[in-house]
């Protein structure tokens, strides 16, 4: 894993389409649900960061489905596991994503 500034370290190519990250994006994508009455639809994890902090904060880039159309989202998922915590602290539209 290469190591940024700030310790955000890229989780390896093929890895994060492993159970823990969808977990956490459907998390993620069912509280932006609950707190702004959406109804996006998650598709697929696209990219996983990860930095360590008191815990651990993810930081995953995903598809989901709003209104019919594919659209690319960012979310930050702080995580302290040892507390059985897990909380979104942002979730964003990065743009829409590319028609396959």
């Amino acid at each position: 894993m290469e190591t940024k500034e700030g310790g955000i370290t890229d989780v390896p190519t093929g890895s994060e389409n492993s159970t823990k990250y969808e977990e956490l994006a459907r998390f993620a994508v069912q509280d932006y649900n609950h707190k702004q009455n959406a109804l996006l639809e998650f598709v697929k994890v696209l990219n996983v960061k990860e930095q360590v902090v008191a815990g651990t904060m993810y930081y995953i880039t995903l598809e989901a489905i709003d209104g019919g159309k594919k659209k690319i989202y960012e979310t930050k998922i702080w995580v302290k596991e040892w507390e059985n915590f897990k909380e979104v602290q942002e979730f964003k539209l990065v743009g829409d994503a590319p028609q396959s």
